[in-house]
Order: C-alpha cells, then structure tokens, then sequence
C-alpha cells in the first residue's frame, strides 16, 4: 500500500491574489466552498483507510492548503522545498511543522527552485520529475541522488502566449505551463504503474515515458487540464480522483481499483486538485 499517511493543512486563507498560475484568475473563490471541500477530501482519504494529519495552514498564504508543495519525504526524512517568492512564507512554517512530526528536514536543494512532492513522484525505486517551472534539474538531481532514486527527469510543454510563444508569469518570474508541477500530468497508482497525458510532455520526455518498462495508464489533455485526472492519491487499491476524468476513471476500474470522486470547484481555482492538497509522509 502506498500514501499510507498524508499531511493536510487546510483552506482558511485561500484566495486568487496573486497569478501564480494558469489556472488562477478573477473569478470570485468562495472560500467557505473551499473549506467544505477540503474537508470532504479528508473524509475520502479517511474512508480509503490513509492516516491523514491535519495542522492549521499557514497565516495568510494563499496556497498553503497545497501541503504537496512543502517537500519531498521518503523513510523519514524530508527535503524541503524552495517555492516562488509568492509562497516562501510558507517555507518556514512548513519545515517547523515537519520537525515537530520527527522528520529529518534538510534543504540541500537552495538556491534551485524545487516544488517538493508537486514536482517530485516517488514510484517504487523511481523519482518522476518535473523541470522547468517549478523545479530545476539541478534540485531533481539532488533529491535524486539523496534517496537513492533512480531520476526520470521530464519537461512539460508551456503554455504560449497570443504570438505562439512561451508564455512569462511576471508574478513567479519564470515561464508557465498548465502543467506548471508534474503532479498535473503524471499519477502514481501503485509501485509499479503510472497514469500520464503524453501530450502534456515535449518529445523528448514522451519517448523517455514510451520507452520505460513500467505499467502505464494514458490520459487525454482534456481531461488532464479540465478535469484534473493525474492529480489524485491512490492507495494501489483505492484512488480518491476527480469526478470529471470517466476515460481515466473507468480504465482504473477496470483494473480493480475502487474509485471515489469528490466534487471540486473551488480549490482547482488554484491550480491544484486532490493531490496537491496533501503531502505523503509514509
């Protein structure tokens, strides 16, 4: 069994102010909707039988209900994550949260930008890593090597801009991409099966995904980007997944999988789904 024991936070300060990401924009966020929300997601991963521990988010941080962001852990120890300028408050709060829980936190991968477990998929004796956006390669390598990992280092495409180029969020100072953590377009569903959207990769990284000897799961892009599909928590026998990916849904099922899919509007405002609303201890 995997994702055994989850880290949650929670959505008091959710909102749309800063632009971090494709996804947010000026629609109004109720943020009452999000919180009740969050709370049906724990009751999902509760239900899939996770341990899940709940701390208070941190003050004022917009997305600190996204606890996957906040770092990578793997056999107790966790690599803290170095986030843009927008989300480093949280940075702080995070490694304490992480320390009082018995954690090793260290933070080998400064000054690399690193997007913690967002970015970073652990699978079996495999890290999937994103580069580009939220993480460097530098920062993959490193956690990488530190767990003893064997790194698949992957690029998403970029969102372009009106003139069919890639587009600069001034807020984050680097490119963007609907795939901005590779949490958007890459699942673990068990130590030895993934589910990815091949269209979410450049060329390079799709053949490095066709060609890997692993089980694998296909997602289409409209499901992946309108229906959050990759970004879900599975067990290996149950997955708490978007209500809206049914091609992924029913390929799980025909796996054997138990499915449960809570309804979502508000959070994937922020760019972020099931997955990135938790953090995997164990």
């Amino acid at each position: 069994m995997i994702n055994q024991k989850l880290l949650v936070s929670g959505a008091d300060y959710f909102s749309n102010a800063a632009h971090i990401n494709p996804y947010y924009t000026d629609d109004v966020i109720d943020q009452a909707a999000a919180a009740q929300e969050h709370a049906v997601i724990i009751s999902c991963f509760e239900q899939a039988g996770i341990e899940v521990i709940k701390v208070e988010p941190p003050m004022d941080c917009q997305d600190g209900v996204y606890t996957a962001n906040w770092a990578i852990v793997h056999n107790d120890t966790a690599i803290m994550s170095n986030l843009p300028s927008v989300r480093q408050p949280e940075q702080i709060y995070a490694q304490q949260v992480l320390t009082n829980l018995g954690l090793n936190c260290i933070n080998p991968t400064t000054p690399n930008l690193f997007s913690g477990q967002g970015d970073s998929l652990i699978c079996g004796n495999r890290l999937f890593a994103g580069s580009g956006y939220r993480s460097t390669p530098e920062a993959q390598r490193i956690v990488a090597d530190a767990f003893g990992l064997e790194l698949i280092q992957l690029h998403a495409l970029p969102k372009l801009n009106d003139t069919g180029s890639p587009f600069w969020n001034a807020t984050t100072n680097n490119y963007d991409s609907f795939f901005y953590d590779l949490d958007l377009a890459l699942a673990v569903i068990d130590e030895n099966t993934i589910a990815y959207c091949p269209d979410a990769f450049d060329e390079p990284s799709q053949r490095k995904l066709a060609d890997l000897e692993i089980n694998k799961i296909l997602v289409d892009r409209e499901e992946a980007i309108n229906g959050f599909a990759c970004n879900l928590v599975s067990t290996g026998q149950t997955v708490i997944m978007s209500a809206h990916a049914p091609k992924l849904q029913a390929e799980l099922q025909n796996r054997g999988l138990k499915i449960i899919t809570p309804e979502i509007t508000e959070l994937k405002k922020g760019g972020g789904y099931i997955r990135c609303v938790s953090l995997t201890l164990s």
